[in-house]
């Protein structure tokens, strides 16, 4: 995309013009890559009127959905190059992270269009109740109407995915609000789902860059359903908006990942390192406390210390380039800012704690002491902190003891360790020798506590985007 180009709101095949207009630039070489229309009130109205008038008359069968479905993964993998370039322009991805991004999406989309075909009820057993011999009951599921998706700049592909994909899936009108700082990505994901069969109306996409249009679709009955990845604070809007309206958050988290002495540390830091500086540490669930039992302590710390060097920071477009920029310099200001604050503190940068402009190297830190930012708050960047423990129940406490409860990994040999701390540790996920990033695109994922509820992975989010209705036969 040139440096002149002028993207506006997708919208059923249509724009009203009027909304202000504000820049998307390179993340890392901080060059214009598009100017981008906000989304004005007009444009609000014409989409939400579009998708209602579409989800009534332009729905396609389960198995035109598939179809459509299918193809847009095929169309997606066909354009893998096109797809990564931007991710690597405009959310700052390497080459690794932008080409593992699309290699996801086109898996997502598959999954989505197999459970076009699998959405069902189930029978409802009445004869276990008296005098009900006579009567059937079973259960339908059937779609909400217009969902509302609003996205995160550090998955411009693959959540935004994860939300439409099931959506549509399901028989829903979507209207898209992707992040203002990666807006393009989500225009061209919009575009090939057309490309690929899908009814114009079924899918919108409204821009803005200070949340014009979200506090518009917020305020509007039409929409069914709202899905949101992002901070627990515009969660907590989000909720108080809705209502009676259903919602699926996915919110904040401090993800934890605890190494036991007995862990394959082989296998397990390579894990963590990855987990804690992939996509500059801008993940939910990127490991921010390791814990780790105090007699590996120092091996796990020096290893970790060796890794993290090995890993360049710097420009994305260079394949040897493993962390890249973070999202803006002001977010990788606000990093160092967590940081100097916790060096003062006393705390112990092992290696990292470098920026330069929006790029931070992989940092490390010991010596943390509890009430520091760098613990209590989501970092959101390439930082890691290692805490000593000697029992695990005293690590299982400190990981609990946060507002939030989105995924954490557990390294262990011991099964009998395993499972009861499974039951132990209050999180939507819990990864046993994985780390807390680890995830699959088929599986549940969703928070407890303050990180949110409701579920992606397109076979549980498809129930999340339907309602189930009750059907009795009486003979």
């Amino acid at each position: 995309m040139s440096q002149a180009a002028e993207l506006r709101s997708f919208i059923g095949g249509g724009f009203v013009p009027g909304g202000q207009r504000f820049e998307v630039k390179d993340k890392y070489l901080g060059t214009r890559l598009a100017e981008v229309n906000t989304a004005s009130d007009a444009n609000v109205e014409l989409a939400l009127s579009t998708a209602e008038r579409a989800f009534r008359t332009d729905v396609p069968a389960p198995a035109r959905r598939f179809e459509i479905l299918s193809t847009a993964s095929r169309l997606l993998s066909e354009r893998r190059n096109a797809f990564a370039a931007m991710l690597t322009a405009e959310a700052g991805f390497t080459l690794a992270d932008a080409a593992n991004e699309v290699d996801r999406a086109v898996l997502t989309l598959s999954l989505c269009a197999d459970e076009a075909r699998r959405i069902a009820g189930e029978m409802v057993p009445l004869a276990a109740s008296p005098r009900q011999e006579n009567r059937v009951a079973f259960t339908i599921r059937i779609a909400i109407g217009v969902v509302c998706a609003i996205t995160p700049f550090n998955s411009p592909l693959n959540v935004v995915l994860h939300k439409i994909g099931p959506a549509l899936a399901a028989g829903n009108a979507v209207i898209l609000k992707p992040s203002g700082l990666t807006p393009l990505t989500a225009q061209m994901i919009a575009e090939l789902l057309i490309e690929a069969g899908l009814p114009a109306g079924l899918i919108s996409v409204l821009h803005d860059s200070k949340g014009e249009a979200a506090r518009a679709l917020l305020a509007d009955q039409r929409v069914g359903f709202y899905t949101f990845t992002g901070s627990t604070r515009v969660g907590r809007l989000i909720q108080n908006a809705a209502g009676l309206r259903r919602t699926q958050l996915e919110l904040g988290s401090i993800a934890s990942t605890i190494v036991c002495a007995d862990a394959d540390l082989e296998r397990a830091l390579p894990k963590i390192a990855n987990a804690g500086f992939r996509k500059a540490g801008q993940v939910c669930t990127s490991v921010q406390r390791l814990y780790v039992q105090s007699k590996r302590f120092e091996q796990v710390r020096d290893s970790l210390v060796d890794l993290a060097r090995h890993m360049p920071a710097g420009d994305p477009r260079d394949s040897a380039t493993r962390i890249g920029p973070m999202i803006s310099d002001e977010a990788a200001s606000r990093v160092e800012g967590m940081l100097r604050e916790a060096e003062t503190s006393g705390a112990g940068i092992c290696c990292g704690g470098v920026r330069t402009g929006p790029v931070l190297s992989p940092t490390i830190l010991t010596n943390v002491k509890a009430g520091l930012r760098v613990l209590d708050e989501e970092i959101f960047g390439p930082v890691l902190s290692i805490l000593p423990f000697e029992s695990l129940d005293e690590a299982i406490a400190s990981a609990n003891a946060t507002p939030f409860g989105l995924s954490v990994g557990l390294f262990t040999q011991d099964l009998s360790t395993a499972l009861p701390s499974a039951m132990k540790l209050r999180f939507g996920s819990v990864h046993i020798n994985e780390t807390s990033s680890a995830r699959a695109d088929a599986m549940p994922f969703g928070g407890v506590k303050d990180s949110g509820f409701g579920h992606e992975g397109p076979k549980y989010a498809v129930r999340e985007y339907t309602e189930e209705r009750l059907v009795t036969l009486t003979a």
